[in-house]
C-alpha cells in the first residue's frame, strides 16, 4: 500500500477503544513513558538549544505513533495495526540553515517499535531510549541517536532531567476544545540538560544545552473546526517552565487556548482558556508551501506577557513523505515585557499550509 493512501487510511478509520480503565484515571510512571497502543495518536517530542563556544544550534527528534485501526482478528504480524514516524531536525544559526530527514514504517519486524513499558522508541538506526537517571531514580535520562545522509547530519545526545514530570493541565488531563471528549493525556520533562556529540558533513563537535520533551496520546486531539494549533514550550533562564498553546480557526481565531507556568521547586500553575491570548506580530512568507507564519508572537498568559521571536525565519518541515503535513516548528527565544530574553525553546504552528487532521 502505498503511503499516502495508508495515511488517507487513517484519517478515515474510526476512533479506537480508549485505554482501559477511566480516561481520567492518574498517570503511572513508568508504564506512562511508554506507548499507549489502545489509544490513537501518540507523539514523543524532544527540542532543545545546543552550543559549542559561539555556534548555537536547534534540534528536534519526534517519534509519532499511529493505530491504523485495520488489525484483522487473526494476529498476523504483517497486519499493519501500528505505523511508526519519526522527524528529525537540526538548525543552524550560523549557516542559516534548517535541515531536515523523516522516516515511516510499520511497527514490528525489527524495523520500528515503541515498547509499552517505558520510553523505548527506534525507527531502523533512530532511537530514543529514557532510563532511570544514575543517583537520582526519581528523574529520567533520555538518550537519542539520529543519522540523516540525505540531510548531512547526526547527533547523539544525554538529556538528564533537573525537575519533576511536569503533568499538563489537570493532573495530566489536558483539554484541547470544549467538547467533552477532547482531551489529550499530556506530560512534559522541562528544563533538561542535554549534552553529547554532533556531526555535520562528518565532523563531529561536543555540544551541550538545554532540552525539552512533551509526551502525548488521544483519541480527538483536534475538535473539528480547529484546522490547527500554535504552541511554545520555553525554559527560561531562572529555571522555570512556560507551556502556552491555542486550537486555531481558519480565520485565525482561537477555537479553545491552553497552558502552563511552573517556577523551579514550586507548584504547576495551569491555565483555563480565557487565560491565554496569542496575538501575531511579523509574518513570513514560505516559498516553498506559500504559506504565512507568524515568526513573532504576543502571548499574554496569568504568569505575564511575553513576546516570543523565531531564531530563523525559514524553518518549516515538509513531512508529506510520513505524516502527510507541513507545518513551522523552530528555536525561539522567549522576551518579557521589556524585550529583554528571559528564555528560549521551540514554537510549532501548524495548519496554515493546509488544515491539519490526525
Amino acid at each position: 500500500m502505498q503511503r499516502r493512501s495508508l495515511l488517507l487510511g487513517l484519517a478515515a478509520a474510526p476512533a479506537l477503544a480508549r485505554a482501559q480503565g477511566s480516561a481520567h484515571s492518574a498517570l503511572r510512571f513508568p508504564v506512562d513513558f511508554g506507548a499507549h497502543p489502545r489509544t490513537r495518536t501518540e507523539w514523543w517530542y524532544l527540542t532543545g538549544s545546543l552550543s559549542a563556544g559561539t555556534r548555537r544550534w536547534g534540534f528536534q527528534l519526534t517519534f509519532f505513533r499511529a493505530a491504523t485501526g485495520i488489525a484483522g482478528a487473526s494476529g498476523s504480524r504483517f497486519e499493519p495495526s501500528q505505523l511508526l514516524f519519526a522527524h528529525a531536525a537540526l538548525t543552524d544559526l550560523e549557516q542559516r540553515r534548517l535541515r531536515h530527514d523523516q522516516r515511516i514504517a510499520r511497527s514490528g519486524f525489527g524495523i520500528a517499535q515503541a515498547s509499552g513499558d517505558d520510553t523505548d522508541l527506534s525507527l531502523r538506526d533512530w532511537q530514543m531510549r529514557r532510563a532511570p537517571r544514575p543517583g537520582d531514580a526519581q528523574r529520567s535520562r533520555y538518550t537519542t541517536r539520529v543519522a540523516s545522509d540525505s540531510a548531512g547530519f547526526a547527533f547523539e545526545l544525554q538529556c538528564d532531567a533537573t525537575q519533576p514530570v511536569l503533568l499538563q493541565g489537570d493532573g495530566g488531563v489536558s483539554r484541547k476544545g470544549p467538547g467533552a471528549d477532547d482531551t489529550s493525556r499530556y506530560y512534559s520533562e522541562p528544563q533538561l540538560v542535554a549534552q553529547g556529540t554532533l556531526t555535520l558533513a562528518g565532523r563531529p563537535v561536543t555540544v551541550q544545552g538545554r532540552a525539552w520533551l512533551d509526551h502525548e496520546w488521544s483519541d480527538a486531539f483536534i475538535p473539528p473546526q480547529a484546522v490547527g494549533w500554535d504552541w511554545i514550550g520555553m525554559n527560561l533562564d531562572d529555571g522555570s517552565a512556560l507551556t502556552a498553546f491555542r486550537l486555531r480557526r481558519a480565520d485565525g481565531s482561537s477555537v479553545y487556548a491552553g497552558g502552563s507556568f511552573r517556577r523551579a521547586g514550586d507548584t504547576l500553575r495551569a491555565f483555563g482558556p480565557d487565560d491565554v491570548r496569542f496575538t501575531p506580530g511579523r509574518v513570513w512568507g514560505s516559498a516553498a508551501s506559500r504559506a504565512r507564519y507568524p515568526v513573532q508572537w504576543q502571548i499574554e498568559t496569568p504568569a505575564g506577557r511575553f513576546g516570543v521571536a523565531a531564531l530563523l525565519d525559514d524553518q518549516e518541515l515538509d513531512s508529506r513523505s510520513s505524516t502527510g503535513a507541513i507545518y513551522w516548528e523552530g528555536l525561539s527565544e522567549l522576551l518579557d515585557a521589556t524585550g529583554r530574553r528571559v528564555g528560549a525553546g521551540y514554537l510549532e504552528m501548524t495548519g496554515y499550509a493546509a488544515p491539519l487532521r490526525l
